[in-house]
């Protein structure tokens, strides 16, 4: 997989690649929004990391190339942690928002968690039926026997993260890195279960006994069979 990284400071445009590289990653390193612009013109990146503050212009110009090209994912990373700008970054269409300084490892895990959502087509996850449970995801709703459930942003995330994934299991670390918040908080393990737990009182028929998401001992969660 090829990673565009579109980033001015060198230093963390070195530790970058280096830790992308290490991971399996092939990526391309531009410093500035003209020659980010070339790249994205000639090649087809599977992800994109843009820095937002550029010496001749800003990420976000370089987002909407990419978004009228086609359907690659885009993290954003900047300095910038204000409310207002991680909306607009999100609103343009940015998969996700990663404040510096970051540590290498979290962004790593965030990348494989965006790239995850890619691999079934959004196009199958708009409408979906497990049971009793339907979810309608231009809607962001969920159904139980036609009755709306009320679920959290976090729930719904995590149920996301399942549907994605379906008949899959799905490691706690796998879960963890579905579920990251807008504002780059990490869910911690404690929290995890807390959030499963709360998932199967509002969607099982018996909790105490889940058929939906079902535990697979010492390996992690799955849902359906």
């Amino acid at each position: 997989m090829q990673i565009l990284i579109v980033e001015d400071d060198t230093t963390i445009a070195t530790g970058l690649e280096y830790s992308l590289q290490g991971e399996g990653f092939s990526t391309v390193l531009c410093q500035n929004v003209a020659s980010g612009r070339r790249a994205i013109e000639t090649t087809d990146f599977d992800l994109c990391l843009l820095d937002i503050t550029l010496p001749d212009g800003t990420g976000y110009e370089l987002c909407r190339q990419i978004r009228e090209k086609g359907n690659c994912p885009v993290i954003f990373l900047t300095a910038l942690e204000e409310e207002v700008n991680v909306v607009m970054g999100l609103d343009m269409g940015a998969d996700d928002y990663i404040t510096k300084p970051f540590r290498l490892r979290e962004l790593i895990s965030r990348i494989h968690s965006v790239l995850r959502r890619y691999q079934k087509p959004q196009e199958d996850l708009k409408r979906y039926k497990i049971g009793q449970i339907r979810v309608n995801k231009q809607e962001a709703k969920v159904y139980k026997n036609d009755q709306e459930v009320a679920l959290t942003a976090l729930e719904y995330r995590l149920l996301l993260t399942f549907i994605q994934n379906e008949g899959q299991v799905l490691s706690r670390a796998q879960l963890l890195e579905g579920i990251w918040d807008v504002a780059g908080d990490f869910v911690n393990d404690n929290t995890l279960t807390v959030y499963i737990k709360r998932l199967r009182d509002k969607l099982e028929e018996e909790p105490q006994k889940p058929q939906i998401i079902k535990t697979i001992r010492g390996l992690g969660y799955k849902l359906g069979d």
